[in-house]
């Protein structure tokens, strides 16, 4: 026999289930990567150092770095009048100084490639690659080939993973 108390429990069910579950799909969408180094201090890395996603993921940087602050920054003229090499029309991002346990996160909804840095370890290597999107790595140049022609340190140029071996792989771990 349907009653006004099943009734209501049936709602109350569908109610509560519908209110959780746009916190599972925003939550399939964060992507977490950290900010980590040796305890010495010798070497200092985003981890993963290249990752391929989908329009609109959210990224989110975790320090987990006892020893060091570090920031999250893309490469451009509006951000310390650095190169840019993110796509025309992506809004650049700086995290700021991001202590030991803090968090920063940023949506990336334009396809392109992304690279970023950490300020006070660009000169340590201490950069990463995000390429947004399914293209072929073909499509992608353009956004990175002209900015490799300016003056970011050599080693900071070296540690940026292949636009194709991100794509290939899904994710890049530091080594």
């Amino acid at each position: 026999m349907l009653t006004r108390r099943n009734i209501l429990q049936v709602g109350g069910v569908t109610l509560a289930a519908s209110a959780f579950r746009p916190l599972v799909a925003l939550g399939a969408d964060i992507v977490d990567l950290t900010m980590t180094g040796r305890p010495d201090g010798s070497d200092v890395w985003f981890d993963p150092i290249g990752i391929h996603i989908q329009p609109g993921q959210t990224l989110r940087w975790t320090n987990n770095d006892a020893g060091n602050a570090h920031t999250a920054t893309a490469y451009h003229p509006a951000i310390f009048d650095r190169p840019q090499r993110i796509p025309d029309g992506a809004e650049p991002w700086d995290s700021d100084y991001l202590l030991p346990g803090e968090t920063f996160s940023v949506t990336l909804t334009v396809p392109g490639v992304y690279d970023y840095y950490c300020l006070p370890h660009e000169h340590a290597g201490m950069v990463g690659r995000i390429v947004v999107g399914d293209g072929p790595a073909a499509d992608y140049p353009a956004t990175v080939a002209d900015a490799a022609l300016t003056a970011l340190p050599d080693v900071a140029l070296a540690n940026f993973p292949a636009i194709a071996d991100i794509l290939a792989a899904g994710t890049i771990r530091h080594e």
